[in-house]
């Protein structure tokens, strides 16, 4: 089993940064992927990034594309969001997960919030 553990959220106002970070720990799978989601009050549960653990391929929503940074530092099984020029409608749980494919994540953190002022 794979244990997640976010940190770094916050209220920010906007056009400020925050950087995210999801301590994995536990039995990964090989060549997983790991991504960051979100969900606001109201809405269903969104893709926002992911990565490859192995060769650090990424993919972003295009909400966020040119914003936010997904990396990965293998030596402290840690993923980061950077997110830059924060926008109100980032306000969200943001979410780390673990997958087997990059479809399917079946681990997932607790969340942590991130709050956007205008």
């Amino acid at each position: 089993q794979v244990q997640l553990v976010e940190s770094g959220g916050g209220l920010v106002q906007a056009g400020a940064s925050l950087r995210l970070s999801c301590l994995v720990s536990g039995r990964t799978r090989r060549n997983f992927f790991m991504g960051w989601f979100r969900q606001a009050p109201g809405k269903e549960r969104e893709f926002v990034a992911r990565i490859t653990w192995s060769g650090g391929s990424t993919y972003y929503a295009d909400s966020v594309k040119g914003r936010f940074t997904i990396s990965r530092d293998n030596a402290k099984n840690t993923v980061y969001l950077q997110m830059n020029s924060l926008k109100p409608e980032d306000t969200a749980v943001y979410y780390c997960a673990c997958g087997s494919t990059s479809q399917t994540y079946e681990d997932w953190g607790q969340g942590t919030q991130v709050t956007v002022s205008s």
